[in-house]
């Protein structure tokens, strides 16, 4: 099969044309996956320094309770919890004969 110089005017530049065009594509999809990458990135810093979960005891009471009476709310609420936990009768007679 040979070509005829006239048919070889018109191929050679398409070749050209279809070779620019492929590597246009690769460079398109490269930039993609490098935007992608990038964004993952980003997502992935963010996750690091933020909080996603919090228990519900590490937040902050107001600033308005003052500290003794922060204390005396914990010595109150210590005593409940002992004067619950003494038995009327439990503990506190120990029989010796035996």
């Amino acid at each position: 099969m040979s070509l005829k110089a006239i048919e070889l005017q018109i191929a050679i530049p398409k070749t050209f044309e279809a070779g620019k065009i492929a590597e246009q594509k690769q460079q398109q999809s490269q930039l993609a996956q490098d935007v992608a990458n990038m964004q993952t990135e980003k997502q992935t810093l963010k996750s690091r320094e933020t909080v996603m979960k919090s228990d519900p005891y590490a937040k902050l009471d107001g600033d308005d309770r003052q500290p003794d009476d922060e204390s005396q709310r914990h010595l109150e609420k210590i005593e409940k919890e002992q004067q619950q936990a003494k038995h009327p009768f439990k503990g506190s007679f120990v029989d010796y004969s035996g």
